[in-house]
């Protein structure tokens, strides 16, 4: 009978010791799963947030090169107003790219730090 309760003793001592490794290591997983699930809302927080300014951007730059290209083929017939929507178009595509530019800019705030899985 003593053998069984030192058995037993013995059974529950190494059943705790390995149960409480593997609280800390719950830990750790859910800590780093709670991390990634902040980096994804702030992925998605900042797709979000540039989509407007994307479409935007590529809006104001469709319509510029439209008028460039119509001012370019007013040239030949009416060569005032070809030359003045050529730079007015042109214009109006440069600033629509420098909107578009800004809004990738923001997609991506900084570089990424590379991780290992498990570290936080």
């Amino acid at each position: 009978m003593l053998r069984f309760f030192l058995l037993q003793c013995l059974f529950i001592s190494a059943f705790a010791s390995v149960s409480f490794g593997q609280t800390a290591d719950l830990d750790s997983l859910k800590q780093t799963i709670l991390q990634f699930d902040e980096d994804l809302y702030q992925v998605e927080l900042n797709l979000h947030q540039s989509q407007k300014q994307l479409k935007t951007g590529i809006f104001i730059a469709t319509v510029g090169y439209t008028v460039t290209i119509v001012g370019g083929q007013l040239l030949g017939r009416n060569p005032s107003l070809g030359e003045t929507l050529l730079y007015a178009g042109g214009a109006t595509g440069i600033v629509g790219t420098f909107v578009l530019v800004d809004g990738f800019k923001k997609i991506s705030l900084r570089k990424p730090s590379r991780r290992l899985l498990g570290t936080p």
